[in-house]
C-alpha cells in the first residue's frame, strides 16, 4: 500500500511473521523519473530473506523499460506492473487501474518489460475499470507474454474498496493462466486466507490492509494450514506493536506533528479491532501529539484489565479504516 507498507512497516512484519513475498510500494514511472529512495531501501535493507519485487506505476514503455534497467542493479525477485490502482489521481492518468481500459497498451508495455527484465515479470490488476469486459482479453495477453505470476483484486477499479469483491474471477483466472494466481481483495483473517484460497485454487492471498490491522496474519495463516492453535494477540501485544510503529515511523527530521498524522494511517486499520462502537477510532483521530496518540492506546489497550483480553480476529464490521461522515455518525454520542 503507497505510503503504508514501506520499510518500517516491513521490518515490524518480519518480526512478526514474513509472508513467503513482498512487493514494494509502487515506483513512479514518468520521463526523468528516478528510484524513490526510500522505496528503494525497501530493497536495499531488506530486512527478511524472503524474494522481493518492485512495483511499477507508469504507462510510458521508453521509461518503464529505462527504470526496469535500473531495478535489475538491485537485489530483486522480479518486476511488478501495477494495474490496479484506484485513485482517482492515478487512474485519470491512464496509469494503474486505468490501464485496464486499455488492453494494446498493456501489451505493449508487458512485451517490453519481458525483453528487459531478468527476473519474473508480474502483474498486479484488478478483475476490470468499470466492469469486467476487458477481463478475457487481457488474461489472454498476460498467457501470450507468458508473465510469472498475476496478483488479482477481484473489485472493479470504479468499485475502489467498498464494493463486493467476487472471488470467482481468481478461479477463473487459475482455470485461464499457467502461473500462479495469487488472490487479493477483503483477506480479513487466517481462516478467510485458507477458505478462499481452497476454494478458488489460488497459490495464495495477497494482504494488505488486513497485515497492518493484524500483523501476525502471514503467522497465522501459516499456523492454521499446519493444524496448529493459531496466535491469539492480546490488546497488550497490540499497544506493543503500535508503540514500534510509533518508533519506526520516526524520522531524524520529522517533527511530532508530522508523526502522529503518519501513525494514524497504520492507527485507522488497528482501530477496527479494538473497540466495536468506534470510541477508539474517534479519540485516536482528535490526538494532537505523539504522547496523546499513546495515552488514547493505554486507554483502550491497557486499561481496567484489557490488556490480556483478545483483539479481534475480524474487523468489525460497521466501522471503516480512514475518516468518513458514515465513521462518524456512528460514534457521535462519544464526548470529546
Amino acid at each position: 500500500m503507497q505510503d503504508v507498507t514501506g520499510l518500517p512497516f516491513m521490518k515490524i512484519i518480519s518480526e512478526f511473521g514474513d509472508p513467503d513475498l513482498y512487493f514494494t510500494e509502487y515506483f513512479r514511472v514518468y520521463e526523468g523519473s528516478r528510484l524513490n529512495p526510500e522505496i528503494l531501501s525497501s530493497i536495499t535493507c531488506n530486512p527478511s530473506s524472503r524474494p522481493i519485487f518492485a512495483q511499477l506505476l507508469g504507462e510510458s514503455i521508453n521509461e518503464i523499460v529505462r527504470v526496469c534497467r535500473l531495478l535489475q542493479g538491485h537485489s530483486i525477485a522480479g518486476i511488478d506492473l501495477n494495474m490496479g490502482c484506484p485513485a482517482p489521481r492515478v487512474f485519470k492518468k491512464n496509469v494503474g487501474g486505468g490501464l485496464l481500459k486499455d488492453p494494446a497498451k498493456i501489451k505493449e508495455i508487458l512485451l517490453a518489460m519481458k525483453s528487459v527484465i531478468q527476473g519474473r515479470l508480474t502483474v498486479k490488476m484488478r478483475i476490470g475499470f468499470e466492469d469486467d469486459s476487458n477481463f478475457f482479453e487481457i488474461l489472454e495477453i498476460l498467457k501470450e507474454v507468458e508473465v510469472d505470476l498475476l496478483s488479482l483484486h477481484t473489485r472493479t477499479v470504479l468499485g475502489g474498496y467498498r464494493s463486493i469483491p467476487d472471488h470467482s474471477y481468481v478461479a477463473k483466472a487459475v482455470k485461464f493462466l499457467s502461473c500462479p494466481v495469487i488472490l487479493n481483495g477483503n483477506v480479513t483473517s487466517a481462516q478467510v486466507a485458507v477458505q478462499l484460497r481452497e476454494e478458488t485454487g489460488a497459490a495464495g492471498v495477497m494482504v494488505g490492509r488486513s497485515a497492518i490491522r493484524n500483523p501476525w496474519i502471514f503467522r497465522q495463516i501459516r499456523e492454521l494450514q499446519n493444524g496448529e492453535d493459531i496466535f491469539r494477540p492480546s490488546m497488550n501485544d497490540l499497544y506493543e506493536y503500535v508503540t514500534l510503529l510509533l518508533e519506526a515511523l520516526k524520522k531524524p527530521d520529522m517533527n511530532d506533528a508530522r508523526l502522529v498524522a503518519r501513525s494514524k494511517k497504520f492507527l485507522n486499520f488497528v482501530g477496527l479491532s479494538v473497540s466495536p462502537n468506534g470510541e477508539f477510532l474517534h479519540f485516536m483521530r482528535r490526538a494532537q501529539t505523539s504522547r496523546d496518540l499513546l495515552d488514547v492506546c493505554k486507554r483502550f489497550m491497557l486499561e481496567d484489565g484489557l490488556s490480556e483480553t483478545f483483539v479481534s480476529l475480524e474487523p468489525y464490521d460497521h466501522l471503516v479504516a480512514r475518516p468518513s461522515q458514515e465513521t462518524c455518525s456512528l460514534i457521535s454520542k462519544c464526548s470529546t
